[in-house]
Parts: C-alpha cells; sequence; structure tokens
C-alpha cells in the first residue's frame, strides 16, 4: 500500500490546519455522523426514517455511493417504503458532474418504477417519484438537456405543490443550477435558484443542501461574493463529508482567499483519503481536493508545496495507475505554465495514459514550445492537440451534451501563441481576445489560467504596456488576486512610467504570499516596495 507524502499530510498538519479551521476552536474535531439537518417526512416505519434522512444528507453532500449503500438499508428495513428507492435511483444522478450512461439509466429506471410499484401514501411523495421518473423516462433519443429539463419542471410540479418543503425546493434548486451548468438560460436560472435558497439558509443554517447547492448557484465570478456566507458555513455543517469540506473552496478560490482555500483542501483531501480507506467514497473526492490545492499554493507563491501535490498525486488511495498518472499530468502541465516555465512545459513528457487524458499536456507542450520561439515543436504540438480537442468534443456530444460553436478555448490559446511566435501578433491577438470573450461570457473557471490574464501577457510580450495593463486588470475582475495577474500588471505598470500602479500592485501581489512563499517574484516586488 502506498505512503502519502508527509510532506502534505502528517497528521499533525491536518488537525492544526484543517480540522481548526473546520470545527473553528483550537484544534477539537468534530464528532462522528454529522452530515447536517434534513426534514424529510415520509410513509414509512419509523425505523427506516432517520437511515432515510441520513440517505438524502448524504445526498445533499454528493456523497453518492454511501448515499445509496444508505438508502438500499433503508429498504432493507422497510420493505413498503417507497422514497428508499426513490433515493436509490437519484443517487445515480450525479447532477452537476457527469450525465448517465445508458446503463446507468436502466437501473435507475428499474428503482423508480419499484417505487410506483411499492406506491407513496401521500401526494408528496409521488410527486418525488414523479419527477425522478420523468429524468429516468424509457426514451434513448433523449439528451441531456432534455432529461434534465424534463426532472427541473417535474420539481417545479412539486414545489408548488408542496412550498413549505424545504428539501424539495432545494432539490428544485440543484435542478436550476443543473440547467445553467448546461448553459440552459443560465444566469436567470443561477438567479432564480439563489432566491430559493437564500431564505432556506437563513431559516435553517444547518441545512447542507441549501449551503452546499448555493455554493454551485453562486460559483461565478458575478456571483461569487454572495456565496461567501454559505461557503463558511458549509464545512462546519456537514464535517462527515468531505466534499463539503472542500466545497467552500470554490467561492475561496472565486474571491482570492487562497489561505482558506488552502486550509479547505487540506482537510479535504485528508478527509477523502480516510473515507477512500473506509471503502464509502472514490479517489476522485481527494484528487478534486488536491486540484484545488495546488491552484491555491500557487497563488500564494509557495511553488514547493505546488510541485509536492503534484508528487502526491501517485500515492491517492483507491485510484488506477493510469488514474494516478493523469492527474499528476494535469497538475505538472499547470504548474510549467503557472510558473511561466517554459522550456519545463515545451519538455513535459506526455503520459502514459488514454489520448483524451493527454490533452491538457500537449496544450501546455504547445504553449511552451511557442514561448520559446521554437515554432516547428510548436506547431506538432498545436496539431495533436487540435486532434484530441476534436476527439475530446465527439466523445462530449456522444454523452449527450451540446455541440459548441464556438472554438474550444484552449485550442485558441495555443494556436495563438503559435501565432505569435510565428511573427503574426495581430491574428495572435484577435484569436486570444475572441478566446477571453467567450471564456468570460460563460465564467472563467476557478482553476484555470485566464485567456484575458494570456492576453494581457502577449501584450507585454509585444511591448504594449498600456494595453497589457489594461488586460490584467479585466482578468483580475474576473479572478482575484491572481499572482501572475498582479505581478504581470506591476511589470506593465513599471514599463508605462506609473509608479503608484506599480506600488499598489506589489503590495497586493505580498499581501497574498503564503507562509512558505518561494516564488522569486515575490523577492522582486518586495525589493522594490522597500526601495520606496
Amino acid at each position: 500500500m502506498a505512503v502519502r507524502h508527509t510532506s502534505l499530510f502528517t497528521a499533525a498538519f491536518v488537525v492544526c490546519t484543517g480540522l481548526a479551521w473546520l470545527s473553528g476552536d483550537s484544534g477539537q474535531a468534530q464528532s462522528a455522523d454529522q452530515l447536517g439537518q434534513v426534514n424529510f417526512p415520509a410513509g414509512c416505519d419509523a425505523s427506516a426514517q432517520p437511515t432515510l434522512e441520513k440517505g438524502l444528507a448524504l445526498l445533499h453532500s454528493f456523497q453518492y455511493t454511501q448515499a445509496k449503500e444508505i438508502f438500499l438499508a433503508a429498504a432493507k428495513s422497510d420493505p413498503k417504503c417507497a422514497m428508499a428507492d426513490w433515493g436509490q435511483a437519484m443517487a445515480r444522478y450525479h447532477q452537476l458532474w457527469d450525465f448517465p450512461g445508458q446503463h446507468t439509466l436502466r437501473e435507475g429506471r428499474e428503482e423508480i418504477q419499484q417505487a410506483q410499484k411499492i406506491g407513496a401514501p401521500t401526494e408528496r411523495e409521488r410527486a418525488y417519484i414523479a419527477a425522478a421518473a420523468a429524468f429516468y423516462q424509457d426514451d434513448a433519443g433523449l439528451t441531456q438537456e432534455q432529461r434534465t429539463t424534463a426532472y427541473s419542471a417535474a420539481m417545479a410540479k412539486l414545489h408548488a405543490l408542496a412550498p413549505q418543503d424545504m428539501e424539495a425546493a432545494e432539490l428544485y434548486a440543484l435542478s436550476l443550477i443543473a440547467l445553467a451548468e448546461q448553459d440552459v438560460n443560465a444566469r436567470a436560472n443561477r438567479l432564480q435558484a439563489i432566491a430559493i435558497l437564500n431564505p432556506i439558509f437563513a431559516a435553517h443554517p444547518n441545512s447542507p443542501g441549501a449551503a452546499h447547492y448555493l455554493i454551485h448557484a453562486t460559483d461565478t465570478p458575478e456571483f461569487a461574493p454572495q456565496g461567501l456566507a454559505a461557503a463558511r458555513a458549509y464545512a462546519k455543517i456537514a464535517p462527515d463529508s468531505s466534499h463539503a469540506i472542500h466545497m467552500p473552496s470554490h467561492i475561496f478560490n472565486r474571491l482570492g482567499l487562497w489561505q482558506e482555500s488552502i486550509a479547505s483542501n487540506i482537510a479535504a483531501s485528508a478527509s477523502a483519503a480516510h473515507a477512500t480507506d473506509m471503502h464509502t467514497a472514490e479517489s476522485h473526492y481527494q484528487t478534486h481536493a488536491m486540484d484545488y490545492l495546488d491552484y491555491a499554493y500557487l497563488q500564494s507563491g509557495e511553488e514547493a508545496k505546488a510541485r509536492a501535490v503534484a508528487t502526491a498525486e501517485m500515492d491517492v488511495h483507491g485510484s488506477e495507475d493510469e488514474e494516478r498518472a493523469h492527474h499528476r499530468a494535469l497538475l505538472e502541465a499547470r504548474n510549467a505554465l503557472e510558473l511561466h516555465r517554459w522550456k519545463e512545459a515545451a519538455e513535459l513528457k506526455v503520459p502514459d495514459v488514454r489520448e483524451l487524458w493527454q490533452d491538457t499536456t500537449w496544450w501546455a507542450k504547445a504553449i511552451g514550445a511557442a514561448r520559446t520561439g521554437d515554432t516547428a515543436a510548436a506547431k506538432t504540438d498545436v496539431e495533436k492537440f487540435a486532434e484530441i480537442v476534436a476527439q475530446r468534443e465527439k466523445q462530449s456530444q456522444n454523452e449527450g451534451y451540446k455541440a459548441s460553436a464556438e472554438k474550444a478555448t484552449d485550442l485558441r490559446e495555443a494556436e495563438a501563441w503559435l501565432l505569435f511566435a510565428q511573427g503574426k501578433p495581430e491574428e495572435a491577438i484577435a484569436e486570444l481576445s475572441a478566446a477571453a470573450r467567450h471564456e468570460e461570457s460563460r465564467g472563467v473557471e476557478s482553476v484555470d489560467i485566464p485567456a484575458r490574464e494570456m492576453l494581457a501577457d502577449m501584450y507585454a510580450e509585444g511591448k504594449k504596456p498600456a494595453e497589457a495593463l489594461a488586460a490584467y486588470n479585466t482578468a483580475l475582475k474576473f479572478s482575484p488576486n491572481r499572482f501572475d495577474a498582479l505581478y504581470g500588471a506591476g511589470l506593465a505598470a513599471e514599463a508605462a512610467g506609473d509608479a503608484a500602479a506599480v506600488q499598489n500592485y506589489f503590495a497586493r501581489l505580498s499581501s497574498i504570499a503564503g507562509p512558505d512563499a518561494d516564488r522569486p517574484e515575490l523577492t522582486e516586488a518586495k525589493t522594490y516596495l522597500a526601495r520606496k
């Protein structure tokens, strides 16, 4: 059995930095089986009711494997409990993560048919089952959007039928967020979800669904400030869920609160590793937390710690060798680009994983080669990357996702840097500008290098400091406190002769530095500030 790297996961570090943050006290860990409070009356035996509610609490925190086991236990406790079969079916529908394949759809449909066969005693419970049946309906031709729309419409009816049922309201809000994630009336659906969830969270501050779904509803640059209260509450509501411990970092990243994100993901990674060892969760809960941890370390200037996270990917419990290699390659590609180590990026080793999983490495290699001036290598890398992007988009459509009318943002980025290296700056700027506009219209991801920041870098490379500074400022509006954007803005301001602006950017850069910051750019910034 592999041993986790002590530099990241020693017990003392987790207790001092992670659980103390979770509990809000001097380091005393939360007691067992804390998943928040749900109110889910059902026409089942009294002995099954607590199990049913635990299953729903786990479902609210996306602990799907454990939720399914608990709902199955409720069904065994009371074979006539229709809502236990409903719960098993809902545990197969990972609304914001992935879309179930035909095999999973069939299994969920069978569980819903069993719930319908048993029959629920109340109209409200029958409406829950009808909503799930709308999703799992027997029509192989239905797209993801059509199934999600049908389910959401049915949940709207349930919400109208039982407006005081806060669990139904929360699940209806989640269906709206799922539609938004599929780019269906995204802003309007997020706003409606927020309007539903805010009063529930205010009235029921220990509700896991309200806090969790508020974080997802506000996980955009525009709405992130509205999710901060829920973010700071959720891990304390459900400390037995590793996903609940991690989720606040989505908002912390959006707002550039790097130390809170680091604490969140140290604790989440340790919790997820324990859950995997106990066979109650899969390894992706840990790797997802490590992804955010790596990113937050980079933004706080802690290079050595970021690189240690990438290395530690090879020791994640419960994952296959291919998965470990894939996740390590993702972080190594990001680290090379974030740290502006262009030669390192150009020379990245392509991991021995399925070709679709190599896309990020080829993207980073292409940009690295272009930034070092090796146009021949960059051209070869871009061509290979374009092939993989085409495969990626075809697979996405086969899985029921809508085809995009826009060229993939990462492909545009790689092509733009190739154009720049080939001495075609105007074409390169146009390509990156289009990528930035499209990315910002959909919401910049919270662990990505923004296209607008790349555009600013390109302006800086082209000796256009005023344009670079404007682009950095725009990038910082969508992604506050990004290390490279603050540093780049400082350099652009210096090139433009604006000493006051340099002071501002370098002071902000110094303020986000972590306790073990070791990036050389910080030394430069602090030296400049000391001279002034």
